[in-house]
């Protein structure tokens, strides 16, 4: 079976981890907690990292961080994994779902204005499969209108953005907090964790306050509590994983990027295949590399992924509406054509770091073969 996403783990993983064993620093207290905010932080060029127990509380802290909660809305895409959703019912406030574009799959940054109500308090714009939302324009609405923003780039690490001005951006630091997830299938792993970027100093501070209990050390050791906090803290031996996995991000990046090239060469043609869109003003980390199965041809989308498993290959359709779902099918205001649309079409394909090219040769040739027999 070739899987659709599983970690790298070759560089300094064993080493370090090792050391918190060694030292009996396991837990939530370490060297290695400090060092990975640091060094992420300095990869994301951000002036706060703090590190959580996935990406979900990540998003969750950044909620709480601002303040939102009952009677406050929240505009994000229904194409989205249900973590995107969750926190905004969490601290609750209600999600407004928006529709996304037919080309690059993510949130339609022209449909946000229409959206806006008085209750609007912040917009959560996910970069889907590593590639982003048009930051600039949303950005300039938020601003119009004095919302947060808080970038769910769980699966865009390494991304980047061009504004305007020509200047390149990271995934996660155009808005007021980025949310990131090391879960297994991420780019870098630690396992489980994620961490939430920010370049407002006092933001930052308040969201690690909060994520550690808002616990306020005294001279004499003790400590106090002086509002309700949370623990979201990542262990000291995930976060040694962390720094390894962050030592190696460049090289995951530029092998991520050679399979997408490799993929779009080999797909190039086929018939009923409609390959990812690149933007100029975007780098796309390729987390995932997805396709859709053009409109009204007759080969199958779930056709396709059946014969691909047939093949020792495995796939994931693109995410089914969260819109759709009873919990959430409330909450579901305007039509989402384009979402309903394109999760029907969508198939990402394998596209771990350590995917071989005869492998993705091997994935082409069978997608090509049960095309060529429709």
């Amino acid at each position: 079976m070739i899987p659709l996403s599983i970690p790298q783990i070759e560089g300094n993983e064993w080493k370090y981890i090792k050391e918190c064993l060694d030292t009996n620093w396991v837990s939530s207290v370490g060297s290695y907690v400090d060092k990975f905010e640091e060094k992420f932080k300095e990869y994301e060029g951000s002036s706060t990292a703090v590190v959580t127990m996935n990406g979900t509380a990540a998003i969750t802290l950044a909620l709480q961080t601002l303040g939102i909660g009952r009677g406050d809305e929240v505009i994000v895409p229904s194409m989205t994994f249900v973590a995107s959703v969750n926190p905004i019912l969490y601290v609750g406030a209600t999600p407004v779902f928006i529709d996304i574009t037919e080309d690059t799959w993510v949130m339609d940054a022209n449909q946000i204005e229409s959206l806006i109500t008085e209750k609007t308090k912040a917009i959560i714009p996910v970069h889907l499969y590593g590639n982003m939302v048009d930051m600039e324009p949303l950005m300039q609405i938020a601003n119009k209108y004095n919302l947060y923003v808080i970038e769910d780039a769980t699966e865009a690490l390494g991304s980047e953005y061009q504004t305007s001005d020509g200047k390149w951006y990271k995934a996660g630091t155009l808005g007021h907090f980025g949310a990131f997830s090391f879960n297994g299938n991420k780019l870098i792993t630690t396992g489980a964790g994620g961490m939430l970027v920010t370049n407002n100093t006092q933001l930052g501070e308040r969201a690690k306050y909060l994520s550690t209990q808002s616990k306020t050390v005294l001279n004499n050791g003790g400590m106090i509590h002086e509002e309700i906090g949370y623990n979201y803290r990542m262990p000291n031996i995930l976060a040694a994983m962390g720094v390894a996995q962050l030592e190696k991000l460049n090289e995951y990046i530029e092998k991520k990027q050679k399979h997408s090239s490799l993929y779009n060469k080999l797909l190039t043609g086929i018939k009923g295949i409609q390959l990812p869109t690149d933007k100029r003003n975007i780098k796309d980390s390729h987390w995932l590399y997805s396709i859709l199965i053009k409109d009204n041809y007759v080969l199958k989308r779930d056709e396709l992924i059946q014969h691909l498993k047939d093949k020792g290959i495995e796939t994931r359709p693109f995410f089914y509406p969260i819109h759709r779902m009873k919990p959430y099918s409330k909450y579901s205001t305007i039509a989402l054509e384009t979402t309903d649309l394109i999760s029907k079409k969508g198939i990402n394909l394998p596209s771990s770091v350590g995917l071989k090219e005869q492998e993705i040769q091997y994935i082409c040739n069978c997608i090509e073969e049960l095309s060529h027999n429709r």
